[in-house]
Order: structure tokens, then C-alpha cells, then sequence
């Protein structure tokens, strides 16, 4: 049975960079933003997998627009801490985005280099508009010049899991954002 504390891999975390209350209030802020800024329009929602899949989720209970989703799988980690090469599609969207008001969800805007490129095939098969909304922006990694639309929180360049977040598919399931600590990644 799992201790009343959380999960067992919350020890592996050297601090806690936000909580599962901040992040509930950011996402909440989040909700009223693109309802807003969305109010007129039928969006659809791609989720970048798997990282954004818990964010993704809650972010759509918040959202009172008419709304298709779909998702697709791009990767640039490649089981390690740094990303190591441009991002690949590995899965693409079933639906069809022409016309489409396009929100593209993340779970992390790093180097801007899958957002980026994710943005440009979304735009290049004839979207009406694309927005990004991630849940974390650390700009201090930027390698290509790309900024988020929407933003949970800017965050400092460190490693950090949890919340959909992983290092080799593990700490997902975390509640909140932590930073892990390097015994845990590194050798």
C-alpha cells in the first residue's frame, strides 16, 4: 500500500519546485486565458505525448470551448538528460488540422526545438492559427529563437521530473514538479 505521503519516488527529489496547489491554480489560470482568448472560435487540441498527457488532461476540464483533440508523439531526449538531436516525429495526428484553430500542448519548452518544429508541420498542413501552451518554460536552454503563447511557469535550468515529466519514463506519476536529484540521472 502506498504511504500516505505520496509516492516512493518523491525521496528522489532534491526540492520540490512547485506544488500540486500551484500548479492546480496556474492550470485554473490557464483555463480562464484560453477561454477567453478562444471564446469565438471551435479550437482543437494537440498534445505532445507523453509528457504532456497529465497536463493536457486537466488543462481540457478548464476549457468550455468546443474542442476536438488529437495528439502526437515527438521525441528529442532519447532516454538521457540533454536533448541530443533534432526532435523526430515519431507519431503523427489523425485529424485533419486545415482551418483549424490549433492549440499545441507541452509539457516543457526547453530548447524550442520540438515546439518549434511541431508548430511548423501543424501550420504547414494549413491551420488557421496555432498557439503553444506549456506548462514549463525554461528559457535559460533555448537553442532556437521560439516562445510560448501560454505559460504555467517560468522555471530555472534544472532537471526536473514529475507531473508528466520524466527521466527514462520513470516519475510521471509525481503530483508535483521537482527537481531530481543528480545520484538518480547521472553515471
Amino acid at each position: 500500500m502506498p504511504s500516505p505521503k505520496g509516492p516512493p519516488e518523491l525521496k528522489h527529489l532534491d526540492h520540490v519546485l512547485v506544488t500540486p496547489a500551484a500548479i492546480k491554480r496556474r492550470i485554473a489560470g490557464l483555463g480562464v486565458q484560453l477561454n477567453h482568448d478562444y471564446a469565438s472560435k471551435d479550437m482543437m487540441v494537440v498534445a505532445i505525448v507523453n509528457g504532456a498527457l497529465i497536463f493536457a488532461a486537466d488543462l481540457l476540464r478548464q476549457l468550455s470551448s468546443p474542442l476536438r483533440l488529437d495528439c502526437l508523439r515527438a521525441s528529442s531526449y532519447h532516454d538521457g538528460t540533454k536533448a541530443t538531436h533534432e526532435p523526430r516525429i515519431v507519431d503523427q495526428m489523425k485529424l485533419d488540422v486545415r482551418g483549424q484553430h490549433v492549440l499545441l500542448v507541452d509539457d516543457i519548452l526547453d530548447t524550442g526545438k520540438t515546439l518549434a518544429a511541431v508548430a511548423g508541420l501543424v501550420r504547414s498542413k494549413g491551420a488557421a492559427s496555432v498557439r503553444t501552451c506549456v506548462l514549463l518554460d525554461k528559457k535559460g536552454r533555448r537553442q532556437v529563437p521560439f516562445e510560448a503563447d501560454y505559460v504555467g511557469f517560468d522555471i530555472p535550468n534544472e532537471f526536473v521530473v514529475g507531473y508528466g515529466l520524466d527521466f527514462n519514463e520513470r516519475y510521471r506519476n509525481l503530483p508535483c514538479i521537482g527537481v531530481l536529484k543528480p545520484k538518480y540521472y547521472a553515471g
